[in-house]
């Protein structure tokens, strides 16, 4: 029987979701069927905020990060 497990996390945090979703698929037993995902689209930042908000190479980041989604559909 299929069973769905769902990861969320944030586009600035992307590595700290690729360790999670490796360490559940370690420790699980699951035989992976398929992964899936979807990134949402970025949003604008308040103006304020904007200003505040640094990007990694120096200039104003305009964007908040993205959410992102995974599926892991497996058989236990």
């Amino acid at each position: 029987m299929h069973q769905i497990k769902l990861f969320e996390g944030s586009e600035d945090a992307m590595r700290a979701l690729e360790n999670e979703i490796n360490e559940w698929l370690r420790t699980s037993g699951a035989k992976v069927v398929q992964v899936f995902g979807n990134i949402a689209p970025q949003s604008v930042l308040p103006s304020s905020e904007s200003r505040a908000g640094l990007a990694a190479d120096g200039g104003i980041r305009r964007f908040a990060p993205s959410d992102i989604l995974v599926c892991v559909l497996y058989e236990v």
